[in-house]
């Protein structure tokens, strides 16, 4: 794998480490500006719809931009948004702040898996998406433990202030190290948007939203749920993240290198085996060790599921992949808004803290279905190809004369 993935990687994880992070500050910066948790959540839901509006709006602006120079343009959007975060004097600066960080994730996500994707030989395209997407994993399983620790006894600004840093480091390191890659001859706007007519990778964004709705349904509520339901103490909830974490590291890992070998195959086990360990975990939580158990589970399948639909996407809209990349990263957001608050209703409808996790399980079955759906549609329109006029096989019934 080339240097240039290390340089991604990095990037990644600040980007990784600021999107979560301040879930663990939210009270800190409650208490520092004099507004309730609600008002404080603002700050998770405003990055959430930037990365949504962001990925499609920066990836389009960016389509007569070189992809290298247009990802240090993005790591400088996140590095100015994380200093704005760390420096503002009022709460509404801080929230301007956040959206301006999180329009660098989705195109940062889009175009470096297309960058990524080049840098390597076709069979290791999956491999090298993954481990740019290791920089997100590792961020939740050291970045935002670190950032919480250090912003609990330094001081939130602090935070972000290494996180800014952490973007310097990044952007120095594309610029050193990612190559000036050629841009892709005729491909202009109207290209990239004729991808989105293809049904295929609108299935593949759709198993995105559902299959990682899933994993958000059931880990949105993990606080809820492993202290009234589990029993564990409220200081625990951190290294279950963290579990969650390492899960997602391995998953996204075994994830890229499987799905270079068989990716529609690799799609079944992942979105099946997560939808059963989701329902599953409605038992589970009852029970400390097998509640740590699935939590770590479900990281690994979930993120399992991550280099094979980024590249299904990147396969089925050949040769202008860039918009499609860039809004899949957008639609894993989408999906953690929607389980979110899907997951909101059934506790407020007073099922119990442990039924987002049949919502996860029934959203993580629907994906399956869509990639059984995906697959058969494939099937059907190769079929034709194999087969020549009158329903003779390709390269058979006919004679050649010398």
């Amino acid at each position: 794998m080339p240097l240039a993935l290390l340089a991604l990687a990095i990037g990644a994880f600040g980007i990784g480490t600021t999107e979560f992070g301040i879930m663990g500050l939210l009270p800190e910066v409650a208490d520092d500006f004099g507004v309730s948790i609600p008002t404080a959540g603002l700050l998770v839901t405003g990055y959430a719809l930037g990365v949504v509006i962001g990925a499609p709006l920066m990836t389009v602006l960016g389509t007569k931009v070189p992809r290298k120079r247009m990802l240090m343009l993005l790591m400088g959007f996140f590095i100015v948004g994380n200093l704005l975060t760390a420096v503002a004097p009022v709460f509404a600066v801080m929230l301007i702040g956040r959206v301006v960080a999180s329009l660098a994730h989705g195109a940062f996500f889009g175009i470096g898996s297309v960058v990524a994707a080049e840098l390597v030989a076709p069979s290791k395209k999956a491999g090298a998406i993954a481990m740019m997407f290791t920089g997100l994993t590792v961020a939740n399983v050291v970045g935002v433990p670190l950032g919480t620790l250090v912003g609990q006894h330094a001081g939130w600004r602090v935070t972000f202030g290494i996180v800014a840093a952490l973007g310097v480091v990044g952007l120095a390191g594309i610029a050193k190290l990612v190559p000036e890659l050629p841009q892709p001859q005729g491909v202009h706007l109207r290209h990239e948007l004729a991808a989105f007519k293809n049904t295929q990778v609108l299935l593949a964004m759709a198993m995105t939203v559902l299959g990682f709705g899933g994993v958000f349904a059931a880990i949105t509520y993990i606080a809820p749920m492993m202290t009234h339901v589990t029993g564990f103490a409220d200081g625990s909830v951190t290294w279950l993240l963290v579990l969650f974490g390492l899960g997602m590291v391995g998953g996204n890992l075994v994830g890229g290198k499987f799905a270079d070998r068989a990716l529609m195959p690799m799609l079944y086990v992942s979105l099946g085996a997560l939808a059963v360990v989701l329902a599953l975990f409605t038992l589970t939580a009852h029970s400390k060790i097998a509640a740590a158990v699935t939590v770590a589970l479900i990281g690994a399948l979930g993120f399992a599921t991550v280099p094979p639909l980024q590249k299904r996407v990147l396969d089925q809209a050949h040769g202008a992949p860039t918009l499609a990349s860039a809004v899949n990263i957008g639609a894993f957001n989408l999906g953690n808004a929607l389980s979110a608050w899907l997951g909101g209703m059934v506790i407020a409808a007073g099922f119990g803290y442990t039924s987002p996790n049949w919502v996860g399980a029934a959203l993580a079955a629907a994906a399956l279905v869509l990639a059984f759906l995906s697959a058969a549609l494939e099937r059907r329109d190769s079929a034709p190809s194999a087969v020549v006029a009158g329903g003779t096989p390709a390269g058979q019934g006919a004679s050649v004369h010398h």
